[in-house]
């Protein structure tokens, strides 16, 4: 019943999906290694040359500035001094994405903008962090 979940899921999301592997394609002259990560049911663009630092998820695809995606990383309550937290792995921090991804299809992006984009305001990112913390609850609107 996983892998029918996670095949209907992967084809729902495949439009952006297909914009993350156009992105991670065409950074791969600029030095972008791609790695499958079964565990995190998404094809990772390591050493990703553009942006900030961390890590942005499209579909199935994950955009990684980094060579590790199991490295520790602050939470956003933490980084907005909300409160102190220890530090979660940006990989389980992704997987939740994708997970969000899976369900909500070409809905990810305007709901995810419509929450406030990046910004620890975001259900979908605090609901990330709180998936990388406990290992449940990626989903925006669970309590």
């Amino acid at each position: 019943m996983r892998i029918a979940a996670a095949i209907v899921g992967a084809v729902w999301t495949s439009p952006v999906t297909a914009l993350g592997l156009l992105a991670g394609v065409l950074a791969t002259p600029f030095g972008a290694r791609p790695r499958w990560r079964g565990e995190d049911l998404a094809l990772v663009f390591h050493h990703w040359p553009w942006g900030p630092g961390g890590a942005m998820t499209l579909g199935n695809v994950i955009l990684h500035t980094g060579d590790d995606l199991d490295s520790p990383c602050r939470t956003y309550a933490h980084d907005a001094g909300h409160r102190e937290e220890p530090p979660i792995r940006l990989a389980d921090h992704e997987r939740a994405h994708v997970y969000q991804y899976m369900v909500l299809g070409l809905l990810f992006l305007p709901l995810y903008l419509a929450c406030g984009g990046i910004s620890v305001r975001n259900r979908f990112e605090r609901a990330a962090d709180r998936y990388a913390q406990t290992g449940r609850g990626w989903w925006p609107w669970a309590k």
